[in-house]
């Protein structure tokens, strides 16, 4: 089989925003998420590593490419999703840790990580799943405001040249603008 004639589509991202690659009737072939620019997929052979993509080219576009090669040609089997949601990482209830699994515990990444969470405390942000994956990979938080949770990136938080970040917080609306102004110190500088 070809991948030409092999139809598939992209399914919603878990809340690590790990993109299920699924065929037919809910088959999943592997999941695609990025890292530091990298794209990756998960299969049922493991992790694999495709880099960043062409110029042009967007990364979950390549790694269906991928997916679909791999599995036209017998190297991965496809998977029930709903065997891969029952696996879908669960928030915690809990502290999490500094920093992300994947993450090293460098110096850099450590203070990193460190003015990322005291930014969440004051913005009123939780981590519910774990630690400081970097500035611009998907983070899932909670807002403590109205306890919405999803994917957000830390470098949509931390604002820009001295400025605070945007009063918009998340899709669906939070507390309304001039709630989260009188919560929050840095807007009222």
């Amino acid at each position: 089989m070809s991948t030409a004639t092999l139809p598939f589509r992209i399914g919603e991202p878990d809340i690590e925003c790990r993109y299920p690659v699924i065929i037919g009737k809910d088959r999943v072939i592997g999941r695609a998420y990025r890292w530091h620019r990298d794209w990756l997929v998960v299969t049922t052979e493991g992790e694999h590593n495709l880099r960043r993509p062409e110029t042009g080219t967007k990364g979950i576009d390549m790694a269906a490419a991928y997916l679909t090669q791999e599995y036209a040609a017998g190297r991965v089997t496809a998977v029930a999703l709903d065997l891969i949601r029952a696996e879908d990482p669960k928030p915690l209830n809990g502290p999490v840790p500094l920093l992300h699994p994947r993450m090293p515990a460098s110096d850099r990444n450590i203070a990193g990580a460190r003015t990322a969470f005291a930014g969440l405390t004051e913005h009123h942000w939780r981590a519910v799943l774990h630690g400081f994956p970097g500035s611009d990979n998907p983070w899932y938080l909670q807002c403590e405001l109205c306890d919405w949770s999803g994917v957000r990136y830390w470098s949509h938080h931390r604002g820009r040249n001295g400025q605070p970040p945007s009063i918009y917080r998340h899709d669906g609306g939070c507390i309304g603008a001039e709630k989260v102004r009188a919560l929050i110190p840095a807007y009222q500088k």
